[in-house]
Order: C-alpha cells, then sequence, then structure tokens
C-alpha cells in the first residue's frame, strides 16, 4: 500500500508531510507506518518503517527525532542524535540541509514550521500540555534565534484528534479558562460534567497569538479514521494494548 503523506500547499516547496498509518510493513495492532519506539511493535519492522517515511519525504536526509514528554521545550538541532541519546523536549528547529525533523503522534497535534527565504524550519509536538505550557512560542522563538522572521514563518496543523471525538471533564475546561477566559470557546457543552474540546482550535489559536498570520489546519480527525490514522483514544476505548504512532516531517532543500 502507497504511503499516505499528507501536505500544505502553505509549506511548498519546503519538503514535508504528515504521513498516516498507511504503506507500512507493521503488523497486528499497530499495523501498518508504525514509527514509535514507545511501542511494542518489532523493532525492526518500526526502523523498515522510518526509512519508508524519509524516502517519501525527504530522500538521502538523516532523521532526528526526540524524547517527546509533553513539554514546552523546544531545541535547535545541528546533527541527527543516536536512538537511545535524544534529549527529552517537544519541538525541533534547524537551518541544516539534509536534516529531517520529525514528530510523532496519535491524537496530539502535530505542527510543522517554515521560513523559506532565511531557510529556517521546524516541528512541534502540541498534545494539550505541550499547547498550554508555549510549546508553540517555544518553537517560534528558536527558530528566530537561527534567523527566521515570525512574520514570514508559515504553520500547518496535522492531523489531531477533532472536537466531536475528544470529550473532558469539567476539572479539565476550568484548568484552561484559568489561564484564559477566552479558552472557553474551544469547549462546546457534551454530556453532564463534560464537554467537547477544540484542540485543534486551540493550537492555531496559539499559532495565532504567537504571531504567525500564515496558518493552514487540516482539519484531519485522528480518532475517527481508522484506516487512517493511529489514535491513542480509540485505541484506549477498544481496549486494545498498544497503539501505533505516526510521523510529521520537515526538512530544508538540499
Amino acid at each position: 500500500m502507497t504511503i499516505d503523506a499528507i501536505r500544505s500547499a502553505l509549506l511548498d516547496p519546503v519538503p514535508h508531510a504528515f504521513l498516516g498509518r498507511r504503506g507500512g510493513v507493521s503488523t497486528g495492532v499497530c499495523a501498518g507506518l508504525n514509527t514509535g519506539w514507545g511501542t511494542e511493535d518489532d523493532r525492526d519492522a518500526i526502523r523498515a518503517n522510518r526509512a519508508l517515511a524519509i524516502e517519501a519525504v525527504a530522500p538521502h536526509a538523516r532523521l532526528v527525532t526526540v524524547h517527546q514528554v509533553h513539554s514546552a521545550t523546544a531545541i535547535p538541532v545541528t546533527a541527527p542524535y543516536s536512538d537511545d541519546a535524544r534529549p527529552h523536549a517537544d519541538a525541533l528547529v534547524t537551518d541544516r540541509p539534509g536534516l529531517a525533523l520529525a514528530i510523532l503522534t496519535a491524537d496530539c497535534t502535530p505542527v510543522l514550521f517554515a521560513d523559506a527565504a532565511a531557510g529556517v524550519v521546524g516541528a512541534a509536538h502540541a498534545g494539550w500540555k505541550g499547547a498550554v505550557a508555549g510549546v508553540i512560542e517555544a518553537t517560534v522563538r528558536e527558530m528566530e534565534a537561527l534567523g527566521a522572521d515570525r512574520a514570514r514563518i508559515r504553520a500547518a496543523v496535522g492531523p489531531t484528534i477533532a472536537r466531536k471525538s475528544y470529550e473532558v471533564d469539567e476539572a479539565f475546561l476550568r484548568r484552561f479558562v484559568a489561564q484564559d477566559a477566552e479558552n472557553e470557546r474551544f469547549f462546546t457543552p457534551g454530556r453532564p460534567g463534560h464537554h467537547q474540546f477544540d484542540l485543534e482550535g486551540f493550537v492555531v489559536s496559539r499559532l495565532a497569538q504567537a504571531g504567525l498570520s500564515r496558518i493552514e489546519a487540516l482539519g484531519l480527525d485522528t480518532y475517527s479514521d481508522p484506516g487512517r490514522f493511529f489514535s491513542y483514544r480509540r485505541a484506549t476505548h477498544q481496549g486494545e494494548g498498544d497503539y501505533g504512532r505516526q510521523m510529521s516531517l520537515i526538512a530544508l532543500p538540499t
């Protein structure tokens, strides 16, 4: 099966893609293009899937990932890390051609950034914890440190869990409203004591507040499309013991 490489016209011609689960070699509950070391999937299958991902997006580039911890930490990258030496962070930026920055998700929001004129790109893993803590803003600051201009930075928001699929409780809502009363607009009433949360909308708002004006949200729901995307929440609801991770990548042309 062909790899599902979803691209944003906003980021072209910078090599990039939000990858789905189609086209990989993994089997079982992680069937498809599972790229996550945090799964119980066969290690050789994960390596093969990662090689397929690079070939589909930025052939001959060196893959760079981090150990994601739902933080607001963004780091500059000048060379690849070995898999056992990945720093704990949730966003990467670089001005070096030949490096493919990648983050992994399974409901959280992947965001890819590019200032093509400056030759600076970035990738962020924006789950709700990281988004609230400021991972978007940290990524923009690190890009600026490499010469990017936030007036030029373009950002694409990839597949993530949608409002209709993301039920949260009252305490969750109150945490967001305590930070900013305006955040209540990202919630709609659900069953008693619960709400539906618009994570994608919240991430887009943080991008805009960070001063970015060129933003594209793809509007793809990871939860409701099991043939196309991995989903932590769906796997949990279905009682599955594991779940795959999809990869989002961006690289500077070589």
